[in-house]
């Protein structure tokens, strides 16, 4: 947690870090990935075996490049297999002998799916990076027992039908696949400024019929009736919970996903409502467990038109924590969920940077990342690291070539702007949250989304500060100012070498390109006396032993 104090313009800010305040422990997962079946995350992404540059490839037809970037950020868990991509996804499509498989149309995106890479693909695609998957169920074409038969194939020991169908398939142990989201983007509306998944689905459904889509980037506009993989709230609570029972009855120990929306809106409160309970006889008897251990919601952020208002949008996210967190509380009061059942978190499994305007998701959705855009990557893992009490999971959307830090070409990798505070952040940014105070100056304008203005703080100086269980404090400051450089009075830096490291450019829109890199990081020592220079447009991470 960062409390924040509001000075007046050209008031000396100040910083105050307190190391032996420990707040909460961070969950790991909050580094989690995202690799849907979308452009090229996927095909040309994690799988690329027809690219002529063979020592790019490994003997399964995986990028090497893609596997080393992901052990570089030691990413805990990666979601899969989407996303809108998911609704249409039947998972027998993609096992077994590969020319043997279906090749499908796929209406999320437009596309064909070859179904190349499935379920033992990926599985082992984790195996090789170190990392758990976390599979989303088919809430819109799928069925229960379709479902049931996944679970069943990815985790059973027993001697059945699709365990041994696993086993024909050459992989005797089951995968223990442990996270399992009850669908995605279920919501038939959400009254937000940015496109949602289901805005994205019936704009290319409407494509698809020949009409034309919602305007990306207009609150007001008219918004298309909901395509046939909605529900309503109602229809959905009554389906999760009841797949629910399904699922934790065949197998007790995975942890299950509901699916919200953005954390503020009256589909996560219902759903909340009606899912979050304490039902012993579905769980044979167990008063320490739950149906639910996890709440998704997904919010992008950006603004084309302001990078200001771009760098900070994420703040609101900060907010949409806070409430579902709330709404979670509700859920428990409500329905007489006691203390012996633990307090379900919530898993933000969709965020990122993306203006679907520039980026279209039936286009490929490959963003080119500025300097404004990193320090918005920057301000979002704050609030992560803010809200580590109530996070148990984050997933950045996607992991390669679509809206990434990381784009693969034929001849190597391109690290956008984006991949440097990622980097940072998951290398040091572990352990426990520790308090900070912050006194400077604030943003007081037109913020997007319009509601942030009035219910967010907006200050110059975003911060957020962990420390390990060796005792290395970590601390970040993200100027998001565009003008103005600060020199700031740090209390309770420990004296001596510091580490520094400052990600910033010569410009709010310069981008990284395969030839130039001109956003990275530049590592720096400070002694840890008097002021701390903070450049305009810039995320600083300091890091000393305690």
């Amino acid at each position: 947690m960062t409390t924040f104090t509001k000075l007046p313009a050209g008031e000396q800010p100040s910083i105050s870090v307190y190391p032996s305040h420990k707040l909460s422990k961070i969950n790991d997962n909050i580094y989690g990935g995202f690799t849907e079946h979308m452009g090229r995350c996927i095909y040309g992404g994690l799988y690329d075996p027809q690219n002529p540059n063979k020592n790019l490839i490994d003997e399964n037809g995986f990028r090497k490049d893609v596997i080393e970037s992901m052990k570089e950020l030691n990413v805990p868990v990666v979601r899969y297999p989407g996303g809108n991509f998911v609704a249409t996804y039947h998972w027998l499509d993609g096992v077994g002998p590969r020319e043997k498989r279906p090749r499908r149309p796929e209406l999320a995106w437009l596309g064909v799916e070859s179904n190349e890479i499935g379920t033992d693909e990926f599985m082992q695609w984790c195996e090789i990076v170190g990392t758990e998957p976390y599979l989303a169920l088919n809430f819109g074409t799928g069925t229960l027992d379709e479902a049931l038969a996944w679970l069943e194939y990815c985790n059973s020991t027993q001697d059945t039908y699709y365990a041994n169908l696993r086993r024909k398939h050459g992989r005797e142990k089951p995968y223990n696949v442990k996270y399992w989201a009850l669908g995605n983007g279920e919501d038939d509306y959400q009254d937000s400024l940015w496109e949602t998944d289901a805005d994205i689905r019936n704009r290319v459904l409407g494509s698809l019929a020949g009409r034309a889509g919602p305007s990306l980037i207009s609150s007001t506009s008219e918004r298309p009736p909901a395509d046939p993989y909605q529900m309503t709230k109602e229809d959905y609570a009554k389906k999760a919970y009841q797949w629910a029972k399904a699922l934790k009855l065949t197998d007790p120990s995975i942890e299950l996903i509901l699916c919200g929306e953005t954390g503020h809106s009256s589909w996560d409160f219902y759903v909340l409502k009606e899912c979050v309970k304490f039902d012993t006889h579905s769980l044979g008897g167990s008063t320490t467990a739950s149906l639910i251990d996890m709440h998704s919601i997904h919010i992008y952020t950006a603004c084309e038109t302001d990078p200001l208002q771009n760098a900070i949008a994420p703040r609101s996210a900060e907010r949409a924590i806070e409430i579902a967190a709330s709404l979670i509380d509700l859920a428990r009061i409500e329905n007489g969920v006691p203390p012996s059942v633990p307090r379900q978190t919530i898993c933000f499994d969709e965020w990122n940077v993306w203006d679907p305007s520039r980026a279209p998701g039936d286009k490929g959705a490959e963003e080119k990342y500025t300097l404004s855009d990193a320090l918005a990557v920057a301000v979002w893992l704050n609030v992560f690291i803010r809200q580590s009490k109530y996070v148990g999971m984050a997933n950045i959307a996607q992991s390669v070539n679509v809206i990434s830090p990381l784009m693969t070409t034929k001849d190597g990798l391109m690290k956008q702007t984006t991949w440097w505070p990622l980097l940072l952040f998951s290398k040091y940014m572990r352990g426990t949250t520790i308090a900070t105070h912050v006194s400077c100056g604030a943003y007081e304008g037109p913020t997007t989304p319009a509601w942030q203005q009035s219910t967010v703080d907006s200050p110059w100086l975003d911060v957020s500060a962990t420390i390990s269980d060796d005792g290395w404090v970590s601390f970040v400051v993200v100027n998001v100012h565009q003008t103005e450089a600060f020199d700031v009075e740090i209390a309770g830096v420990k004296e001596g070498e510091v580490k520094k490291y400052v990600v910033s450019g010569p410009s709010w829109d310069v981008v990284n390109t395969e030839s130039e890199q001109k956003v990275g990081i530049e590592e720096d020592q400070w002694d840890g006396k008097g002021k701390l220079h903070l450049p305009k447009m810039s995320m600083t991470m300091l890091r000393w032993k305690q």
